[in-house]
C-alpha cells in the first residue's frame, strides 16, 4: 500500500511499469508482482504490466471505484466508502508495524543510481524500527506533490505522519523504494522498483467501464445491467 501511496496529483500524465518483490532478510526473494500503473489527474487504473487479468479503476474526481474483468466482460462497481475504509485500515496497521509516529524521521543521502534509464538520487529515511530507501528523479515533469490526493485519501498523511512528511519533502519522481519493517518480531523487506516510465497524454476512456461490459454492484452479485 505504501508502494502505491507514493505514486498522484501534477498536470502531466504518467505511466509507469513496476515490479514489487517481498523477501525475509537470508532468504531468497519472491517472484515479484509486476503491474502497470497509469495516472491521469485524480483518476487511477492498475494492473498487470502484461495486460491480463482484472484491472482496478480509482476516481477521486467522482468518487467512483471499480474493478474490470476482460475475461468475462463484467465490471463490479466498488463501494467508496467501504475502499476507502479497508485502505485506511490497512495505512493504519502499516503505520503501527513501522513505528510511524514513535521516532522523528532521519533523512541523509545515499549515492546515485540510475533507474530506468534516469539518473536518481537515493536517500535513507530511519525512523524507529523502520528504514526505507527512496531513489528520486528530477529529469521527469512530476515528483512527490502528485501523491498528495492519494496519500490523503488512504489516511496516509495521519496514520504515518512525520513519515510521509519527509517523504513528501525529497525532490523528483520515486523509481525505486525499498522499505525494511518488523512485521511480528521478523524483518520483512519489500522492494519496488519502476522499469519503464511514460509521461504523455492518456485517453479518458482507460477511467471508464467499456461498452458492452455488463454492470454488477458489489453487494447485489445478481443485478446487473449494460452499457
Amino acid at each position: 500500500m505504501l508502494a502505491l501511496a507514493l505514486a498522484l496529483l501534477s498536470g502531466a500524465d504518467v505511466t509507469f511499469e513496476q515490479t514489487t518483490v517481498v523477501q525475509a532478510p537470508g532468504s531468497p526473494p519472491g517472484p515479484g508482482v509486476h503491474t502497470r500503473v497509469q495516472y491521469s489527474g485524480q483518476r487511477m487504473r492498475l494492473e498487470s504490466d502484461e495486460g491480463e487479468g482484472p484491472v482496478f479503476v480509482l476516481r477521486l474526481d467522482d468518487e467512483r471505484a471499480f474493478r474490470l474483468d476482460p475475461a468475462r466482460r463484467s465490471a463490479l462497481v466498488l463501494d467508496v466508502g467501504r475502499l476507502r475504509a479497508r485502505a485506511q485500515g490497512d495505512v493504519a496497521l502499516a503505520g503501527e508495524l513501522m513505528g510511524a509516529h514513535d521516532a522523528r524521521p532521519r533523512t541523509q543521502p545515499l549515492d546515485p543510481l540510475t533507474i530506468a534509464g534516469y539518473a536518481c538520487q537515493g536517500y535513507r529515511i530511519s525512523a524507529g524500527p523502520t528504514t526505507l530507501e527512496v531513489f528520486v528523479s528530477e529529469a521527469l515533469p512530476v515528483g512527490m506533490e502528485r501523491f498528495a490526493a492519494l496519500l490523503e485519501w488512504t489516511g496516509a498523511t495521519a496514520s504515518l505522519g512525520p513519515l510521509v512528511e519527509a517523504l513528501r519533502a525529497l525532490k523528483g519522481f520515486p523509481l525505486e523504494l525499498r522499505s525494511r519493517v518488523m512485521v511480528l518480531g521478523q524483518p520483512q523487506e519489500t522492494r519496488t522498483t519502476v522499469t519503464r516510465v511514460v509521461v504523455g497524454p492518456l485517453s479518458p476512456s482507460l477511467f471508464e467501464v467499456p461498452r458492452g461490459y455488463a454492470i454488477v454492484e458489489e453487494d447485489a452479485p445478481g443485478k446487473e445491467g449494460s452499457k
